[in-house]
């Protein structure tokens, strides 16, 4: 005998019932006219059936509801996405990428470091570019956060540029990003396309972010600025000057004092440049 099964979304209240007319048609079925004659065999065999059809069904459930869910952003194998997992993955790979490099930092050594799977560390990145870019991001992210860039026309201009100036020249004198930078150097002929994602990953988003937010200046009639994506390279240049370039060498980083000084003096020197005529 063949019984149609309920479809749609409907289903699952159905499925009782399916089950029972189900069980009832494969016992009389397989039985015939056996199961006057062994009630007892018959019940056996009913109780096996239910089991196996109950739990098929459940499956099937299952898998309804989860064509009929909302996909993840990110797609991958592996268990649902784990935010804390997600988050120690990513502090693993910015210790270990600034330290040994992008090529010998394994997908391997991220996941013992993070300690999770190999597998867990490809269900949330998919690959080592990935997570390399991710990593890029999330320090960026972490220090110069796009709340900074926000503009208020009724504030002080100086008082913004001197907030992303503080931020911005914390990040490039931190230890991560000194270290990478310098395996950034060291292995540019010979990766170049690591150092282009790199750029685009973090410098190149800075200083766009940054580029935007003079724009909103000039069109505040804060600033007069032909040319913002220039303004906003030469702000960063400036920023970094001898004091980034010491750090790199090893010869000494400056004082909070000297830090305050050389950063005031810098927007200072900015604001003279592009200060509305």
């Amino acid at each position: 005998m063949i019984c149609a099964k309920p479809t749609g979304r409907n289903h699952v209240n159905e499925s009782s019932t399916y089950t029972r007319t189900v069980i009832d048609a494969a016992v009389r079925g397989h039985f015939g006219g056996h199961i006057g004659r062994s009630p007892t065999s018959a019940g056996s065999a009913k109780c096996v059936l239910a089991r196996i059809i109950t739990m098929n069904l459940k499956q099937l459930e299952h898998g309804l509801r989860g064509m009929n869910a909302t996909p993840e952003r990110c797609s991958g194998p592996g268990r649902p996405k784990d935010l804390e997992k997600r988050a120690a993955i990513l502090e693993a790979a910015k210790r270990l990428f600034p330290q040994h490099g992008f090529e010998g930092t394994s997908m391997d050594a991220v996941a013992a470091e993070a300690g999770v799977s190999k597998l867990t560390v490809y269900s949330h990145f998919g690959g080592k570019e990935a997570l390399f870019i991710e990593t890029i991001h999330c320090k960026c992210d972490g220090l110069l956060p796009r709340t900074l860039f926000n503009v208020d026309v009724h504030a002080p201009v100086r008082d913004q540029l001197l907030g992303v100036a503080r931020a911005f020249f914390a990040l490039m004198m931190s230890e991560g990003a000194l270290g990478m930078h310098r395996t950034l150097v060291a292995s540019s002929q010979q990766s170049p396309k690591l150092a282009r994602l790199f750029w685009e990953a973090g410098p190149m988003r800075v200083q766009a972010a940054l580029a935007d937010m003079l724009k909103r200046e000039v069109a505040a009639r804060q600033l007069d600025i032909a040319d913002p994506h220039r303004a906003a390279s030469q702000f960063f240049a400036l920023l970094k000057g001898e004091h980034h370039a010491r750090m790199l060498f090893g010869c000494g980083q400056p004082t909070p004092a000297e830090t305050e000084a050389h950063l005031e003096a810098t927007v200072d020197m900015f604001l003279r440049a592009y200060a509305p005529r």
